[in-house]
């Protein structure tokens, strides 16, 4: 004898009034007692046709607003960002589209960005172009299917052609952000000093040439794995940006000492290969117009070997 037993709720013979609008289900409580099923749920694993159809049409729905929400979202991150007021008048769109070879990651990079574009957008000042930035620019178009576009702020006056197509020519596809890995945006504002938005809608700029080189290096992979080796490249970078391109005469002279007493030991500044150190550093010795009888022998060859790389090719018409 069990330990409780309780009455039916209901008998079988129960009379209920059924709705007639929506969807129509069987009385529960009026089956018969062999146990069979109800008539018309589908034996063996198999699906109601009508049911499959629905599916399949909820499933193409919400992949159509999966689509409508990404192209939304990008154009929020424009409309969004403080920098919309752009001048339509003075505006170049370009866009870069590369084949991908050994793709890493975005989401282990960046973390997950359903449904938008990861775009970067740069705020720059056209009397000082951030030539690191174009080079590692194109390391990245090397790795992603990178949208890029040129805009010019309405508190500049005029942009010469060249800093307007300094990212390369438009792509055919570039209305379909959906079909891009990554965006990035340069803006020429008047800026007292670049600055960087990667979320805009919940992130604080990053400041600085040599920290936005650094972010973007990441992506490309020219960050050093030994942290010595990082280390000794971040203390270039700052070189760089703070002693060659905004020090003093004595204060570039040092550091083209240190650069030739280190290049004297290798080809390159860390490591056996190509950096970001190499990257800034060439970039900013350049753009400083150092004349070729000033610079000592071994950066000389070194700037040689940076150039034959190709790297910088992208960079020879703003320094023209």
């Amino acid at each position: 004898m069990p330990m409780y037993q309780v009455k039916p709720i209901s008998g079988g013979d129960l009379k209920v009034d059924l709705p007639t609008c929506m969807y129509k289900l069987p009385n529960i409580h009026a089956q018969p007692d062999s146990g069979s099923c109800i008539d018309n749920v589908l034996q063996n694993g198999e699906v109601d046709p009508a049911l499959k159809a629905l599916e399949q049409r909820q499933d193409e729905i919400l992949r159509r607003l999966y689509e409508l929400k990404a192209a939304v979202d990008g154009l929020a991150k424009t409309v969004t960002t403080p920098d919309a007021d752009l001048d339509a008048t003075s505006l170049s769109s370009t866009a870069t589209m590369c084949a991908s070879k050994e793709v890493a990651d975005l989401d282990t990079l960046l973390g997950k960005d359903l449904g938008a574009l990861r775009d970067i957008v740069i705020n720059a000042n056209p009397s000082s172009p951030p030539l690191s930035l174009l080079v590692l620019h194109g390391l990245l178009c090397q790795r992603y299917r990178v949208l890029s576009t040129v805009h010019v702020h309405s508190s500049v006056s005029s942009v010469p052609p060249k800093l307007l197509n300094c990212l390369g020519p438009r792509h055919a596809d570039s209305y379909t952000r959906q079909r891009f890995q990554l965006g990035f945006t340069l803006i020429w504002k008047n800026v007292p000093r670049l600055q960087m938005k990667f979320s805009v809608p919940n992130m604080c700029p990053i400041e600085g040439e040599g920290n936005v080189a650094r972010f973007l290096s990441r992506l490309v992979g020219l960050e050093p794995q030994d942290p010595v080796v990082a280390t000794q490249s971040d203390s270039w970078v700052d070189m760089a940006i703070f002693q060659l391109a905004e020090g003093s005469g004595k204060e570039r002279a040092a550091v083209l000492r240190a650069l030739n007493g280190a290049l004297g030991r290798g080809p390159w500044l860390v490591g056996s290969e190509l950096s970001l150190a190499d990257v800034v550093c060439s970039c900013c010795l350049l753009q400083t117009g150092t004349s070729a009888t000033s610079t000592p022998a071994n950066v000389q060859r070194w700037l040689k070997g940076c150039q034959n790389l190709g790297h910088l090719a992208c960079i020879t018409p703003l320094l023209q």
